[in-house]
């Protein structure tokens, strides 16, 4: 094979990656300016409705067959993805969305460090918290940073470490139709809750269009270019490339929010990412059993 053709093989899924990043903090972008219309929730139930919406139709999970076994880790994932989208999209009526995005990080960066539990993991561990100590509401150059905002952050991240390890699970037994029916279960469980606000006034059709552009943006476009990386390139690349997302979420909050962050915020925030890149480097592989 050519050394062009191997670059070729890692730029496809490499590029696919940062439009899938730039896809979803634009839709988080765009949600946020529906939120003056029919709040966080409403945002959430329409990012959801939507996004189950053009995933059924790519994924059609009706043909798929969920046994007993797969049932369980197929509704932890899907009540997981709501209750991410759901406290992710309180968090940011209150906060940046690049900090909102960096606090969230915590939690898939938690996976990573007790994935390895190696000394170097000290090293990452203390760059996040010192990270967290410049974001979180508790020293003086951080005293903006509303405290409940990033509570709701940090317990998306939770939601986001759940999501990792019940989607794997659930990938495992249901296959590529995963997604679809996790996020056909988010929005069983959370559309209520906009529709319960809202009313009819979220079936605007003023609303409609600006709602099918979160939904596109934020789910169905993102995770299924996501999906395509993940078959061309390996675990640990894909999450070094998605420990940039914090800072395409502050990009994006800058240019459509015109949100602007501190010096020590984007220091704040690029302490997590490096903390992020070195766990998910310095993972130690699984060795493969012999057969």
């Amino acid at each position: 094979m050519s050394v062009t053709s191997d670059k070729s093989s890692v730029l496809l899924p490499v590029c696919l990656i940062i439009i899938a990043m730039i896809s979803v903090q634009s839709g988080a972008s765009l949600a946020k300016l529906l939120f003056p219309l029919v709040g966080a929730e409403g945002a959430t139930s329409l990012r959801l409705g939507f996004g189950a919406l053009v995933l059924s139709l790519i994924y059609q999970p009706w043909r798929t067959s969920v046994t007993r076994g797969g049932l369980l880790p197929l509704l932890v994932y899907g009540l997981v993805l709501g209750g991410m989208n759901f406290l992710f999209y309180q968090s940011i009526k209150t906060l940046p969305l690049g900090i909102a995005v960096a606090l969230e990080f915590t939690g898939p960066l938690s996976v990573a460090i007790l994935s390895s539990r190696r000394p170097v993991d000290f090293l990452w561990i203390v760059l996040a918290v010192l990270g967290l100590l410049v974001l979180l509401p508790i020293t003086a150059s951080s005293a903006d940073i509303n405290l409940k905002g990033a509570l709701f952050a940090i317990s998306a991240g939770a939601c986001w470490a759940l999501y990792i390890v019940y989607g794997k699970k659930a990938g495992i037994k249901n296959g590529q139709s995963t997604v679809a029916i996790g996020t056909l279960i988010a929005a069983v469980f959370f559309c209520p809750i906009g529709i319960a606000q809202n009313g009819l006034a979220l079936f605007q059709w003023s609303i409609l269009p600006i709602a099918l552009g979160v939904g596109i943006l934020s789910t169905a476009l993102p995770f299924s270019l996501e999906m395509m990386a993940l078959r061309r390139i390996p675990s640990r690349t894909f999450g070094t490339l998605m420990s940039l997302e914090p800072a395409v979420g502050a990009f994006s909050g800058l240019i459509i929010l015109q949100e602007h962050l501190t010096l020590q915020q984007w220091g704040g925030m690029f302490a997590i990412m490096i903390a992020s890149v070195g766990a998910t480097l310095t993972i130690k592989p699984v060795p493969k059993k012999k057969k």
